[in-house]
């Protein structure tokens, strides 16, 4: 059986299987049933591992072992594998996030804030800073922030930021006005994001920005997130941003803010 080592990265990828794990799968799948010898030879996995690998095919619900003299496995339809891994992953991620949950006032967490306080007190100010890559990364600091946030939050972003900003951010935006946080949002606002920027209203004052484009945030007048690449022209596994925490600079960049501000309109 010849199988494309692109197809074979797919599946890896799209799965989260190994290797061999893959081979395995699919030489399967192109029988129907077999042993684990013969398995072994049509994928060319070594016979001393295949037996492991399909056991662990067997556990992640990829496949079902016959009972009899030769051991079978038999395939499952990719429909219902897909189905299978969709709910499996939704327990692990449950059980993972209950776990999480119960460290809240628990000892490991107490134990783990201790090193964390001790070790900031060595720490300048300036050193916190650092680069973060990926979009989903940048958007999880970027949400730390928000919800550490005390007086203001200032979010300057474009158009197709502002529909990803209120998904990632309206619930700590929300935890924020409660807390009496001020957070001004500035946008280019069209039909594609009009709506977005009505309820952002509910959280934060929002204008529309058209004179110029920029991707940054700032919290507190001290800290500040700065994107360094076009969001319209780089995939987002390529967003770079850069975190800094510097008083001097914040202000300085707030202040410039602040005069473009002025001359804003705001959403109705």
């Amino acid at each position: 059986m010849i199988v494309k080592e692109e197809f074979l990265s797919r599946l890896r990828k799209i799965f989260d299987l190994n290797l061999y794990e893959v081979k395995v799968w699919t030489a399967l799948l192109s029988r129907g049933t077999s042993t684990a010898g013969e398995l072994s030879t049509i994928s060319d996995v070594p016979r001393s591992r295949t037996y492991d690998i399909l056991e662990s095919l067997e556990k992640k619900g990829f496949i079902v072992m016959k009972l009899g003299k030769p051991i079978k496995f038999i395939a499952l339809k990719p429909e219902e594998v897909v189905e299978r891994v969709k709910k499996n992953l939704l327990r692990e991620a449950n059980d993972k996030s209950k776990r999480l949950e119960t460290l809240k006032g628990d000892e490991v967490l107490q134990e783990l804030n201790s090193l964390f306080t001790k070790g900031v007190k060595f720490v300048e100010p300036t050193d916190l800073s650092g680069s973060l890559k990926g979009r989903q990364n940048v958007y999880n600091h970027l949400d730390m922030m928000v919800r550490d946030a005390e007086s203001s939050i200032t979010i300057v972003t474009t158009a197709e930021g502002l529909n990803r900003k209120m998904e990632v951010l309206m619930p700590s935006l929300e935890k924020c006005k409660r807390r009496g946080v001020k957070v001004r949002i500035a946008a280019p606002i069209n039909s594609n994001n009009l709506k977005v920027a009505k309820e952002l209203k509910k959280v934060a004052e929002v204008r529309n920005l058209d004179k110029f484009k920029a991707r940054f945030v700032i919290i507190d007048s001290n800290q500040i997130m700065f994107m360094l690449l076009d969001d319209e022209k780089f995939h987002p596994n390529y967003d770079t941003s850069v975190w800094i925490n510097t008083e001097f600079f914040a202000q300085a960049l707030e202040g410039l803010f602040d005069l473009a501000w002025k001359d804003l309109k705001s959403v109705k």
